[in-house]
């Protein structure tokens, strides 16, 4: 190993024959610096009288004006008087750690006289400095950092002089400069590549704990492309996201695939509009080929939606002439129909019941003391049933809606597009001939599949008659070879998630700790930004709430722990950060490793993903936010049943795929487990108790409900009983192995296959008042189970769900470094089991989007005020830009093999 040192102007090296391999020689060595650190101190004494302050012949204590700990130079007696009282203490130290040897060899001595060489100063744009002190000459090298064989080509905009590592002083000395904290430092590994770049130990030690020496020397961070440096964190780049390279004729394949993929949907949404134009040429009395369409003006940096059923509106829509009350084609076919659904607000409103309530006492006074109207919830009543008031003409005209549904209740509506008259229609046209010109040029995809070990299938269920029990589960090396795609487009045509490990591997190592991205957004160029992330907005797990924590308290908190005043652990999650699309731009390192770290980047690219439906939209159109997005969340491998760090029971509208990057284990003390245990009874009690009222109530409105007594039963008076089986991994009940978890188990996984949600959805409006949500009030209604989000199903819920109604999920442990793949439509929960940091994107593969266009329809049924009503995705609009620009790159491929 060699760590660079400064002696007189010049810099020179230590390597390992210094110090001696043996014992015996590393203690001369320290004996060695013993004398010389007190020599040095007789005598510079004279010189610093006023900071020497003596208190015997052998113990010396130092009060330095400057620190070790600021970077700035110090002697090498301050170095060592600084932690210790006397030499052979210091010595005794040193035997345990070999770098502090290491600091005190390479302390830069007093320099040389100032008439040696000095190196111009001019000379510090993108280059090393080197010293001849032959010649007093100077010249440049490039320090390019080197491209690794799988991944992409980086390239970074900064200044390099801010990288340099040399300058000079007045004097003419040589000072060397730390790279990341840009410090002068005397104790500074040197990287052997670059020859431009150097880090202190301390720097080294804080920043890159993972890293030894000898490997910074080796190769540095900056070479490496993972330095976390203020300056490296805050550059941007462009990526090869591709980690191999796509001949032609796999493209063809991929655009020929995609474009297949979505006829279907194609000829599905020309039909109806061919429908529509047919009534309109009925109630006209004209021919079809006599009908004009009047086109509305639409910029690309808008959205239309329907007013009633809030879906977004792609090209054919009625509209009214005096109030523009616009309405989709799907709700204009349901009120012909005599369907069309009310979709009145539902007002939502769980009342806070005080700090004692939430932990099994009684309600506070001031909560029990309000009117019940203006705090629950109202009941449901109009909502979800068939309006009346509005219907279509005998000629299928529709007049446009009443005042009380927002319209005028007094034109008709007339037809109305956005697109070029017929576009549809001829996109549809055009991709037929291109797909059969492709299949007849380059026949079919003959590729085989490469060979699936066993290690590359994870148990995650043990249903009864079923194949699909066992999980994808290739390495990130494994997805780099060209039959694997098609190995997960098995899989994942079928709707089964997809687990591929260490992905961090095949990126360049850039630190995920929370505190380096902290700082990122801290040292942030812009002002403004800066002073919105000195506090940051997160949710309390327990009360299901907002609240807003300094930043740097929310991250020690991930390390170290929070409680409450009764010690019941504090949960905090950090969601969608940093917020709204902001992640590229205010953390272009960390967003370029992540797509670094990808698998399967013909899906999950959100640049330019071949198979992605998301990334076709053209230049200038509004474009949904897909992420990436972080996750940071505090996590206890104790269920905890209130207030546990989970991401509740829902359903994505498109694909995605989540890895996890970082974790931090929190301990639980002795008092900390006993209080939660009393805690534990406390809540069990209360929530018996009130399931007993809310059945009692309901015998007294309406009669009992059936088997109401006989849940209470076998819920709170049942014996738990512990699964045997699968104890190398999850259980099926989802309770994760404790050894998996030590090691680097981060967040458990529930998954639901798609077949299984009418059981599960029939299992929770059962069970619905034996979950708490809001301010861990119990859960009031249920306007849609999986979409409300406000179920975690427990260990205990898991097994009464697999008793009562046979349905199982996947339950996996996600383990650090690796990346789960989400299909659509299938309702997933996750319960952190320790500190998670984890970065997600969304995407839109060509086989699941028959699953968007459903969850679309599903959302377009609720009430206007939920949270998930809004179609955010606009999964039509991306179908027909997809098809488009897949045709265009399909025809040019060909044009070229002509």
């Amino acid at each position: 190993m060699q760590v660079l040192r400064v002696e007189e102007g010049r810099p020179g090296q230590y390597s390992d024959k210094d110090i001696g391999s043996g014992k015996r020689e590393f203690s001369e060595l320290l004996e060695h610096e013993k004398e010389e650190l007190l020599q040095d101190q007789s005598e510079e004494d004279e010189k610093d009288n006023g900071r020497l302050q003596r208190t015997g012949t052998k113990k010396r204590r130092f009060t330095p004006e400057i620190g070790a700990s600021n970077g700035k130079r110090i002697r090498k007696k301050q170095l060592a008087s600084n932690y210790y009282e006397d030499a052979d203490e210091l010595m005794d130290e040193m035997e345990h750690d070999t770098e502090i040897a290491f600091m005190i060899k390479s302390k830069a001595r007093r320099r040389g006289s100032p008439g040696r060489g000095k190196i111009n100063r001019s000379c510090s744009v993108d280059s090393g400095v080197k010293d001849e002190s032959k010649n007093n000459t100077s010249y440049t090298s490039s320090s390019s950092p080197p491209s690794s064989p799988n991944s992409s080509v980086s390239v970074l905009r900064w200044d390099r002089s801010r990288c340099t590592s040399r300058h000079i002083k007045d004097n003419g000395d040589v000072c060397f400069k730390c790279h990341q904290c840009m410090q002068e430092s005397k104790t500074i590994v040197s990287c052997s590549k670059c020859e431009n770049n150097s880090y202190c130990i301390r720097c080294i030690k804080e920043w890159y704990p993972h890293m030894k020496v000898q490997e910074v020397k080796e190769l540095c961070p900056f070479c490496r492309r993972n330095c976390n440096c203020n300056a490296c964190l805050h550059s941007t780049g462009m990526i090869k996201t591709p980690k191999r390279d796509i001949s032609d004729y796999e493209k063809a394949q991929h655009l020929a695939h995609l474009i297949r993929s979505m006829l279907p949907f194609l000829k599905e949404f020309s039909d109806e509009q061919k429908e529509e134009i047919q009534i309109e040429a009925n109630i006209q009395g004209e021919s079809l080929s006599n009908i004009i369409i009047e086109q509305t003006l639409c910029y690309n940096d808008e959205r239309v939606y329907c007013n009633h059923c809030a879906t977004s509106i792609v090209d054919l829509h009625r509209s009214c002439p005096k109030c523009l009350y616009e309405l989709c084609l799907s709700c204009c076919r349901e009120i012909r129909q005599g369907c069309l659904l009310d979709r009145a607000e539902v007002k939502f409103q769980y009342r806070n019941m005080g700090c004692e309530y939430i932990h099994g006492g009684d309600p506070s006074p001031e909560c029990c003391s309000l009117e019940a109207p203006d705090n629950h919830i109202e009941p449901l009543t109009g909502w979800n049933e068939p309006l009346t008031g509005w219907s279509a003409n005998d000629d299928n005209s529709i007049t446009c809606a009443p005042k009380e549904m927002g319209g005028c209740g007094e034109s008709n509506l007339a037809l109305k597009r956005i697109l070029p008259c017929d576009w549809i229609a001829s996109l549809e046209a055009k991709a037929k001939t291109v797909l059969d010109i492709c299949e007849t040029k380059y026949c079919t995809f003959k590729h085989e599949c490469g060979e699936r070990r066993i290690d590359m299938l994870r148990k995650a269920a043990s249903r009864e008659d079923s194949c699909d029990n066992f999980l994808y589960c290739p390495d990130s090396r494994d997805t780099l070879k060209e039959g694997d795609l098609l190995h997960f487009r098995e899989h994942w045509i079928n709707g089964e998630p997809v687990i591929v490990q260490n992905v961090l591997e095949q990126a360049n190592g850039l630190s995920w700790e929370p505190m380096v991205m902290w700082r990122a957004l801290s040292e942030n160029m812009d002002p403004n930004s800066t002073s919105q992330f000195s506090e940051v907005k997160t949710i309390d797990c327990l009360a299901g709430c907002e609240v807003e924590i300094n930043t740097r308290q929310f991250f020690e908190g991930y390390t170290e722990g929070r409680m409450y005043g009764n010690l019941w652990p504090e949960m905090l999650k950090l969601k969608d950060w940093p917020p709204s699309d902001k992640f590229e731009n205010l953390l272009p390192r960390h967003c370029d490793e992540f797509i670094t770290a990808l698998p399967f980047q013909e899906y999950t690219d959100p640049r330019a993903g071949l198979l992605n439906l998301a990334v076709k939209l053209p230049p200038g159109v509004l474009k949904p936010d897909m992420g990436p997005k972080t996750y940071i969340a505090y996590g206890l491998v104790e269920e905890l049943g209130r207030g546990d760090s989970v991401t509740k029971l829902h359903c994505d509208m498109s694909d995605a795929v989540n890895i996890l990057t970082h974790t931090a284990e929190i301990k639980l003390g002795d008092e900390q487990k006993s209080a939660i245990s009393m805690l534990k009874e406390l809540h069990r009690a209360q929530d018996e108790r009130e399931l007993r009222n809310w059945v009692n109530s309901q015998s007294g409105q309406s009669g009992a409900q059936i088997g109401d007594e006989e849940i209470i039963e076998k819920t709170y008076n049942r014996e738990l009983k512990v699964p045997e089986d699968d104890a190398d991994g999850p259980t099926p009940s989802g309770s994760p192995c404790t050894e998996a978890v030590e090691e680097t188990g981060g967040a458990l996984w529930d998954i639901f296959r798609r077949e299984d949600v009418p059981q599960l959805e029939a299992y929770l409006k059962k069970h619905y008042k034996e979950f708490r949500h809001t301010y861990c009030s119990l859960v009031e209604r249920v306007i849609h189970p999986i979409h409300d989000q406000s179920f975690y199903l427990t260990m205990d819920h898991k097994r009464k769900l697999k008793e009562e109604f046979g349905v199982e999920p996947w339950t996996f442990v996600q383990s650090l470094g690796e990346a789960v793949f989400i299909p659509a439509g299938c309702p997933h929960q996750v319960r952190n089991l320790k500190s998670c940091t984890k970065v997600a994107v969304d995407f839109v593969s060509p086989e699941n989007v028959h699953e968007c266009l459903r969850l679309t329809k599903d959302f377009r049924q609720l009430p206007k005020n939920h949270r998930a009503r809004e179609d955010k995705l606009e999964i039509k609009k991306m179908i027909l830009y997809a098809v488009d620009q897949a045709v265009k790159d399909l025809e040019a491929l060909v044009a070229t093999q002509v």
